[in-house]
């Protein structure tokens, strides 16, 4: 019998994409920028560069490079 093994995080590529995930979609201020100012991921980065804010509360970077970017910018263009 074999068994598959999920390699995903909550449905997400990993726990860093998820975590980033979870706040843009969960943070009113962060959901709000993201929907109104991004296209893209790399969008919503550099807004929050500009703003000094180089985490999410978890402790996650926002630039981490194990975030699935493709994945990220998917979830942008679906707010």
């Amino acid at each position: 019998m074999t068994t598959a093994t999920d390699t995903t995080f909550n449905g997400w590529a990993n726990h860093a994409t998820w975590n980033v995930a979870l706040y843009i979609q969960n943070e009113y201020y962060l959901y709000q920028l993201a929907q109104k100012s991004c296209d893209t991921y790399q969008d919503f980065v550099d807004l929050m560069t500009e703003s000094e804010q180089f985490i999410t509360p978890d402790g996650v970077s926002w630039t981490d490079p194990s975030l699935d970017t493709d994945e990220l910018d998917e979830m942008i263009q679906e707010l």
